[in-house]
């Protein structure tokens, strides 16, 4: 029920938030290019970006990624394969 928008790098990500300003982004952590963790830190510290909800989903499932994930700005982090069942409660509390 959601219009999704999918790019391939975190360089691609922050263009793409900047260009379409969506409601949320789901943020990968291995991706080309920089890093979805900086890729994070960037959409969340941008002033023109910055309100937009991140969650990383990510198969990093160490408690270190997610505490750093949470650092960049992250409003959650879930692990892969995700259970659309834990994630789509989030989802629905960041949309409002």
């Amino acid at each position: 029920g959601y219009d999704v928008i999918i790019a391939r790098s975190g360089e691609e990500g922050i263009e793409m938030a900047l260009k379409h300003k969506p409601n949320l982004i789901l943020m990968d952590v291995v991706l080309p290019g920089i890093s979805g963790f900086q890729a994070t830190r960037k959409i969340t510290k941008h002033p023109e970006i910055s309100h937009i909800p991140v969650i990383i989903v990510s198969s990093k499932s160490t408690e270190t990624d997610k505490v750093w994930g949470l650092r960049q700005g992250a409003k959650d982090y879930f692990t892969k394969p995700v259970d659309k069942k834990a994630i789509l409660p989030t989802i629905k509390t960041l949309l409002g």
